[in-house]
């Protein structure tokens, strides 16, 4: 498995967005460290919450259109599905679905505005460390 579907891996969040809104998954923290040692459930929980890099999964019907005449922006949508991008610390919907084997793994998803995406990742989106 490559590291980028490590880090993002394939689970059903089980909800759609409705509306201008945005759904991503959040960067799967590591199990163990470069050096090989494993990592504590607090050291990944951390990382988990401070991490801004965001898969996008799927967006709302009306995600970078104006809202009044429903017509796409001029420049037309920041991201796609499968996009990389950065978001913010705070805020949205977040939720965690279990997967793997016997459901240990949780994978972490948010529901942002459209208007909260901060920018797209340019580059490998596991290059950028989460600040904490």
């Amino acid at each position: 498995m490559s590291a980028v579907n490590e880090a993002f891996p394939s689970v059903e969040p089980g909800l759609i967005p409705f509306g201008s809104r945005v759904l991503v998954q959040i960067r799967t923290a590591k199990k163990t460290s470069e050096g090989g040692i494993i990592l504590h459930t607090e050291t990944r929980e951390t990382e988990i919450w401070n991490t801004q890099i965001a898969k996008v999964i799927t967006l709302g019907p009306l995600a970078f259109k104006n809202r009044n005449t429903m017509e796409s922006w001029p420049e037309g949508s920041w991201c796609k599905p499968g996009d990389f991008v950065r978001v913010p610390k705070y805020g949205g919907d977040r939720w965690k679905v279990p997967f793997g084997k016997d459901g240990e793994e949780e994978a972490l998803f948010v529901i942002f505005n459209d208007l909260d995406i901060v920018g797209g990742v340019v580059g490998d989106p596991l290059a950028i460390k989460a600040f904490i």
